[in-house]
């Protein structure tokens, strides 16, 4: 049978992730104390890395997605609204809109 692999909490990775980031323990030792391979350590810690980053990021790069996403769903209602128009024109013949 496959070896099974161990899931560990949110809670656990981010206690590691920042032990390893305060570098006060080399990986080997972390590791070690939380029964993990270094592997793992180092997997959590840029992981943590990353997500931190991204909080940091500026709204400016998510605004503009969302003025463009804003955009494109206006462009799509306004194409919907054209072609129930025509249907209408050709269901039910001399009707204004």
């Amino acid at each position: 049978m496959g070896k099974k692999h161990k899931t560990y909490s949110a809670d656990i990775k981010a206690r590691v992730a920042l032990e390893a980031m305060r570098s006060q323990k080399t990986v080997a030792q972390i590791a070690s104390e939380y029964q993990v391979h270094p592997t793992q350590v180092n997997q959590w810690k840029k992981q943590a890395m990353e997500t931190i980053r991204s909080g940091f990021s500026s709204g400016k790069d998510k605004s503009v997605s969302d003025e463009k996403k804003v955009d494109n769903l206006y462009r799509q209602i306004g194409k919907l609204q054209v072609e129930n128009d025509f249907l209408k024109q050709a269901v039910y013949p001399g009707t204004a809109s």
